[in-house]
């Protein structure tokens, strides 16, 4: 069974509309959702997950273009 410590953003308001992040220990980095933390766990590279983060980042205008 896979072992993964969970982290939740700081802007995280409580409640259900959250993502949980982990890194397993290949490396790879998981994504679930809070409301449901066993459903769907998606997997993706840490090169496409800091992706994400800074095309998230740019779109919010958090990070310049």
């Amino acid at each position: 069974m896979l072992t993964l410590d969970w982290q939740t953003s700081s802007y995280c308001q409580e409640g259900d509309a959250c993502v949980n992040v982990a890194a397993d220990a290949t490396g790879m980095v998981r994504l679930t959702e809070s409301s449901d933390p066993t459903g769907a766990i998606l997997t993706a590279t840490p090169h496409a997950f800091a992706a994400l983060i800074r095309d998230t980042k740019r779109a919010a205008g958090v990070e310049p273009a």
